[in-house]
């Protein structure tokens, strides 16, 4: 294992708006993944100490998570494990460290999985590896050393062709349409068992197309504008006219952080209840850039929904969350990130 900085001892609670807030130590899996590295940033802000895990796989372009573990990896409340969900051996031995001192982890927050519906039906072992054997070692894990507080990470890739839009919560998603899906689905069934079994607290959320700055380059928006920015084709599967429910990575983050709190057992979508046309998004792409797309149409995937839109009126009741960041304005950070970066990431893989 490899480790960059120390946890820092808290004074155990500090005043923010004439509230008590209580000082937490979190365990945190996919610290240098996307959504990961934001929840852990925002963490380290608020005071929290984060024990992050990740294993730095290839499953996309490296240096994306070694950019983001670069903004967090010098924080004093960071102890940075290199580790991998489905090393259960390994695990063990970072719980068996933190039960036996103070701080010990107040919750897991595991952001840790493979992802991508495409990429899942090339390889879907690799997905039930990470995203069912990985979440099963740490609801064990969480079991054995008493961890109340478990919050899971899931998708809209759930939600199939049959089911009515907006897409709620209930809905029915017995119709996996991807390996990946069916993989989170396990997942989440595993949660529930938890949650049954042992009074394991659980929340999971499922994220809706999140973008932002250092995102991950499977996602439509990260290629659009590496695309458009360097004169290749945009490859587009369909006629543009399929729409997402984009989420900027900063609303997400913040999500899963109102998710801490004890709820039982929950399902909750995170999402902008918003959803753009790619077309759309294309050409805003192409306005911030100041350049013009040269559009290539091509069949539509079979794992491909034509649409997603979540309904967020139970993160709206339960979380008191709704989306801040308007579509334009976020990514236009995505493009100037971009810009910032172009030397390196003009070569990262997008296809």
């Amino acid at each position: 294992m490899s480790r960059f900085g120390r946890p820092t001892r808290h004074s155990a609670k500090w005043h923010v708006n004439e509230e008590r807030v209580v000082l937490a130590t979190y365990l945190v899996t996919g610290c240098a993944g996307f959504i990961g590295w934001k929840v852990t940033e925002f963490l380290l802000a608020d005071g929290h100490t984060v024990v992050g895990v990740d294993n730095l796989n290839d499953a996309y372009d490296v240096r994306l998570k070694h950019w983001r573990l670069n903004q967090i990896k010098d924080h004093p409340n960071l102890t940075f494990y290199r580790l991998n969900i489905t090393d259960r051996t390994a695990l063990s031995g970072l719980f068996s460290q933190f039960a036996i001192r103070d701080p010990r982890f107040d919750a897991v927050i595991n952001l840790a999985a493979r992802a991508g519906v495409r990429q899942s039906v090339e390889n879907p072992w690799i997905y039930f590896e990470t995203n069912v054997t990985g979440t099963l070692n740490l609801l064990e894990l969480c079991r054995e050393f008493g961890v109340k507080k478990f919050v899971q990470a899931s998708t809209s890739s759930l939600y199939g062709a049959r089911n009515p839009r907006p897409f709620r919560e209930d809905a029915n998603t017995d119709g996996p349409l991807s390996p990946y899906a069916a993989s989170k689905k396990a997942a989440e069934a595993l949660c529930y068992t938890y949650h049954y079994l042992y009074d394991l607290d659980v929340t999971v959320l499922r994220y809706f197309t999140v973008y932002g700055p250092a995102g991950r380059p499977d996602m439509s928006l990260f290629r659009f504008v590496q695309w458009i920015s360097e004169g290749r084709p945009v490859i587009v599967y369909g006629d543009g006219q399929q729409s997402r429910d984009f989420t900027y990575v900063n609303d997400i983050a913040r999500g899963t952080l109102a998710a801490l709190k004890p709820m039982g057992y929950e399902v909750i979508n995170l999402g902008s209840n918003e959803p753009i046309v790619l077309n759309d998004a294309i050409r805003l792409v192409e306005e911030l850039v100041g350049k013009k797309a040269n559009i290539e149409y091509k069949p539509r995937h079979p794992t491909d929904v034509l649409a997603t839109w979540a309904d967020i009126s139970k993160a709206e009741r339960l979380l008191d969350w709704r989306p801040q960041h308007p579509f334009r304005e976020s990514v236009s950070r995505l493009v100037g990130w971009y810009q910032e970066n172009q030397e390196w990431a003009r070569d990262v893989v997008t296809i």
